[in-house]
């Protein structure tokens, strides 16, 4: 599925669509499970991996026709949503186990995952395309005594205006798919944080790609019609908020 840029004068430029989800399981290779017995746990809670995000990964993919990436190694062996220099970028569970694990840990999952999506993005802006990338994310409905007020949370840079211009729309069109839903810019994050998009856009300007976090709430992520419904407006939604920026677009033409 293509679609014309949203939120932009050009007209004439198609958008191309890749879907990425850094936390999509819990498992631990054989190789380091030793560095994690008695601590499965942690491993299955919200520390170990984003419940819900793969399957929400895996519906945008699908309805945009466009590639998925997606890790399902637990965040806890190494986490691929910060920088290499991120104190969290190891877990206590990883942190002390020598150099020459964590730099095999790098080389065998945080590299290959991230240059086969910056490699895929920069072939796709080559094709002409701008893209658009969707992370799906996942956060525990109370963190440290704190109860998270949010519904869905769309993370962006405020000081790019295409991706200004789609999470605007798409909040708008959340409120008319589904209007019991609360949805907060910029929340549970910032999406200026350290991660994965913030990253992507040093390497991209904001003509040629977008990066928006898509944080759901993990209290709907269960099996049911209610889960699924709320995929459903998520991505009727998004289709809504391209449309309009197409429209906007075509209304203002350079």
């Amino acid at each position: 599925m293509a679609g014309r840029r949203a939120g932009a004068s050009d007209v004439t430029r198609d958008d191309g669509f890749l879907i990425s989800c850094e936390h999509g399981g819990n498992r631990i290779p054989a190789a380091y499970r030793h560095l994690f017995a008695g601590h499965g746990a942690v491993l299955r809670s919200h520390r170990g991996h984003d419940p819900g995000a793969l399957r929400m990964a895996r519906d945008l993919a699908a309805a945009l026709a466009a590639p998925l990436h997606a890790c399902t190694v637990s965040r806890l062996l190494i986490e691929l949503n910060r920088s290499p220099r991120h104190a969290r970028l190891y877990s206590e569970f990883t942190r002390d186990a020598g150099a020459e694990l964590r730099r095999e840990l790098i080389e065998r999952y945080y590299l290959p995952y991230r240059d086969a999506v910056e490699s895929r993005i920069g072939a796709m802006i080559h094709r002409g395309l701008r893209v658009v990338h969707l992370s799906s994310h996942s956060f525990t409905p109370e963190l440290d005594g704190n109860v998270r007020d949010a519904d869905i949370g769309l993370l962006y840079d405020p000081r790019r205006g295409g991706e200004r211009a789609l999470c605007r729309e798409w909040r708008l069109a959340l409120g008319r798919h589904a209007p019991g839903l609360k949805v907060r810019m910029n929340y549970p994050y910032a999406g200026t944080a350290d991660g994965f998009t913030t990253y992507l856009r040093r390497r991209f300007p904001g003509t040629d790609y977008l990066g928006i976090e898509l944080e759901i709430n993990q209290r709907h992520a269960t099996a049911g019609p209610a889960w699924r419904a709320l995929r459903e407006a998520v991505i009727a939604s998004l289709r809504d908020a391209l449309q309009s920026g197409r429209a906007e677009a075509g209304a203002h033409p350079s």
